[in-house]
């Protein structure tokens, strides 16, 4: 009988329960295992059976986090080699997902946790013959600022780039780079595979969407630019169940070895496409939290926001030094451009296929909003700072850091 996560949605005990699923490695090890991602991976995997799942993070689970006897979970930091290296002791796989995620980290922290901590990873797993290592990617890392519009992994540029578009972007390439054996580090026998999704949304999802809804909600959200940019979605659960599926790729001779591939909902998507409306589909959801439709107000040209964007980070670089303003040149571009991916390779060579369709997660997803985050939604956003749980977690990070 599979055993469910007790935080689950319908629609994630019907995906986990009416689909017969391939075995999973016995003892599992998650970096990265409270976000919100590595929380519903650790949870997969253990409703696929593991008999061991350890979590390593930075931060304790939140009050929330399954308390399964085949869960553990230690609090630790990338960074420190010692505490990775006795982590990964024991494991069948591990799935690197610990990340400095986003543009609002200090810059050294991201080549400190995202590439430093992906060569500790590499080191440790040699050092204790762990032979499987899934790292959690970002499509990012191929942005050059031109439209991504329904490309193959294969379309788009080799790594490493002449610029890239953010330091995040920088460093998790560079760390991918070395994972698949590309870069400076001897990876040895270790199998290797990156599997990157985009634009993940889901219940519990804390980044994504509830800074979005934060923004309409308090007024301050407009469309940018004429609001018909392409992109792509991705359940939590699909990319989950990606990140699973890329350990069974994990053998001699398998075409997916050190390769990098992008799972998506992929023609669940609406109209049987690969891609949906950005702003359109976003509208969806600000409507019903009850917040009045960003299309009932005036659009944002991309000339005014990019050069709002200048001046915001004209005045973070020279003189409000350690103040972050959400709006800057990055995330005005992704907001802007097109960004949607061909997933045919993932679904060929991974046998990939999302188990949580479109317009099903979609829909529920705005459910678990409407009842779970609107209710301690208060009108008090603003263009400078971040939540108090993402602030804190960098604070974290960064004390980590300097303590070395």
């Amino acid at each position: 009988m599979v055993q469910l996560a007790p935080s689950n949605t319908k629609l994630q005990n019907d995906a986990a329960t009416k689909t017969k699923f391939p075995p999973v490695p016995n003892v599992c090890v998650v970096t990265g295992g409270t976000g919100f991602v590595g929380l519903r991976l650790i949870e997969m995997l253990i409703e696929r059976g593991a008999k061991k799942v350890v979590s390593f993070d930075i931060v304790p689970p939140p009050a929330t986090a399954w308390k399964h006897p085949n869960i553990e979970y230690r609090v630790g930091d990338i960074t420190d080699y010692n505490a990775v290296n006795d982590v990964i002791k024991g494991a069948d796989c591990v799935w690197h997902n610990a990340a400095a995620v986003g543009p609002f980290h200090p810059k050294d922290l991201y080549f400190k946790v995202n590439y430093e901590g992906t060569i500790n990873v590499i080191n440790a797993c040699k050092e204790n013959g762990v032979k499987k290592v899934v790292m959690s990617s970002s499509p990012s890392t191929r942005f050059t600022g031109v439209d991504v519009d329904g490309l193959t992994e294969d379309q788009m540029p080799e790594l490493p780039l002449d610029r890239y578009l953010q330091t995040y972007a920088e460093t998790k390439a560079m760390g991918e780079l070395e994972m698949l054996g590309k870069g400076k580090t001897d990876i040895g026998d270790i199998l290797t595979i990156a599997v990157a999704p985009h634009q993940v949304y889901g219940p519990r999802d804390n980044l994504f969407l509830p800074n979005l809804l934060e923004a309409a909600g308090t007024g301050k959200l407009r469309v940018f630019g004429e609001g018909k940019n392409r992109i792509c979605f991705t359940h939590v659960d699909n990319y989950c169940h990606g990140l699973i599926l890329g350990e069974r790729a994990l053998y001699k001779g398998s075409p997916a070895l050190r390769k990098f591939y992008i799972v998506t909902d992929g023609t669940t998507h609406p109209n049987g496409e690969q891609y949906l409306i950005f702003w359109k589909i976003l509208d969806e959801a600000i409507i019903g939290m009850g917040f009045t439709s960003i299309w009932k107000k005036m659009r944002l040209p991309k000339w005014f926001l990019f050069g709002l964007a200048g001046i915001s980070e004209f005045l973070m670089k020279y003189i409000f030094t350690t103040t972050v303003f959400k709006l800057n040149y990055f995330n005005v571009l992704v907001l802007t451009m097109h960004r949607w991916f061909d997933i045919g390779a993932a679904e060929k060579d991974l046998g990939f296929k999302p188990i949580i369709g479109f317009r099903e997660g979609w829909d529920e997803t705005i459910v678990w909003f409407r009842e779970n985050w609107l209710p301690s939604f208060q009108k008090t956003g603003s263009f400078i700072g971040l939540s108090s749980k993402t602030q804190e977690k960098i604070n974290i990070q960064a004390a980590g850091k300097k303590s070395d």
